[in-house]
């Protein structure tokens, strides 16, 4: 292990106490990277959709399986320390991390799908998933496995790198469907991964892209450069969007929001032979009614889309020559201490926030 570096035995971290409630310590145990792991001084972590649930308890029992926890997953740093067999990163690496770490041998993981590891949940495997089932990124300081870092171009900055694990979502669901060069993509959903997906279609060659959505964040789709606005509370995005095309409906939709009924208007307006994607998270409550029919006799395919494996090194090097833009999706930046605030931006969409960054140990 390099000594270069002086590792505190404690540092700071948001520590989840229960359901709905943390505080910010300063003895947390920084524990010493093992096999295959280093330790990294968190740099910058943004705030997840997913985190207001963890941190409200409304997964307690999985997520987190216990008190007291450290949530966070959208982080980028630096290594501090390496452990055994660790040959590719060395102290001073700038990385990005994802939360997902697959057992590695399980059917699933040895075809690459190590999001949907077989052995999901169980440590003893060597599973891990960052800030969910294991100690995650609101901290100073966090271990992580080799297989769960990326290095980071030189020009990205660690408040961008941070945006890995978004960006990274959406790129995996565009690329599990495809994008129609030339053609038509509707992205529903004006939210981070839905705006990362409207700058993706374009990178991977979609002449036009739709957005659909409402408010503040439609007016920002717009600003970052959405070809058309459907305001779905003016006029309905079906109807919008096959006036768009002709009446053709587009070649990809992309559904980002997990709201009930998108899932549904994203199938009727794809044109025959088209393609759903699901990248938003859904809640358990919202259960859909697809026409059958309509979705046979159209040969319309539908794709989940569970979160980024193996897109992290393609979004920091799109970061890294301009082609992925993120630093305007970054709207609020904040210091650890102030985590309450920082997530109450985020919750209530203050100051038209759409991500909200941590920076644990300060300005970079």
């Amino acid at each position: 292990m390099d000594k270069k570096y002086e590792i505190p035995k404690v540092s700071k971290a948001c520590v989840l106490t229960g359901p709905n409630q943390f505080e910010i310590r300063d003895d947390v145990e920084v524990k010493l990277p093992g096999k295959q792991e280093v330790l990294c001084k968190i740099r910058a972590v943004a705030i997840c959709g997913s985190d207001p649930e963890i941190i409200r308890g409304d997964l307690a029992g999985t997520w987190p399986p216990a008190y007291p926890f450290v949530a966070g997953h959208e982080w980028a740093g630096e290594v501090v320390a390496v452990g055994e067999d660790v040959h590719d990163f060395q102290v001073g690496d700038r990385v990005a991390g994802e939360a997902h770490k697959g057992c590695g041998y399980c059917d699933n993981c040895k075809k690459g799908r190590y999001t949907l590891c077989l052995n999901y949940g169980d440590t003893t495997t060597g599973h891990e998933h960052y800030g969910f089932i294991v100690n995650g990124a609101y901290g100073q300081y966090q271990k992580y496995s080799i297989k769960s870092i990326a290095h980071m171009p030189d020009n990205v900055t660690f408040a961008e790198a941070a945006m890995c694990d978004t960006t990274g979502v959406a790129l995996h669901g565009l690329e599990l469907s495809g994008v129609t060069a030339g053609g038509t993509v509707a992205v529903v959903g004006p939210g981070p991964i839905g705006l990362c997906a409207m700058h993706l279609a374009k990178v991977m060659g979609a002449a036009k892209v739709i957005m659909i959505g409402r408010g503040t964040r439609l007016a920002v789709a717009q600003k970052l450069g959405a070809d058309a606005c459907v305001d779905f509370t003016k006029e309905d995005p079906v109807q919008a969007v096959r006036a768009l095309t002709n009446g053709l409906g587009v070649d990809e939709a992309f559904e980002c929001s997990g709201a009930k009924g998108t899932f549904n208007e994203c199938v009727r307006m794809v044109r025959k032979g088209g393609r759903v994607a699901l990248l938003g998270v859904a809640t358990n409550d919202v259960v859909e009614e697809l026409p059958f029919k309509y979705i046979t006799h159209n040969e319309i395919a539908i794709f989940g889309s569970r979160a980024n494996p193996n897109v992290s090194q393609k979004v920091l090097n799109l970061m890294a020559i301009g082609q992925l833009k993120v630093k305007d999706l970054i709207t609020h930046q904040f210091t650890l201490d102030h985590f309450a605030d920082a997530l109450d931006t985020f919750v209530n969409r203050k100051g038209n926030a759409v991500k909200v960054v941590i920076l644990p140990n300060g300005e970079e």
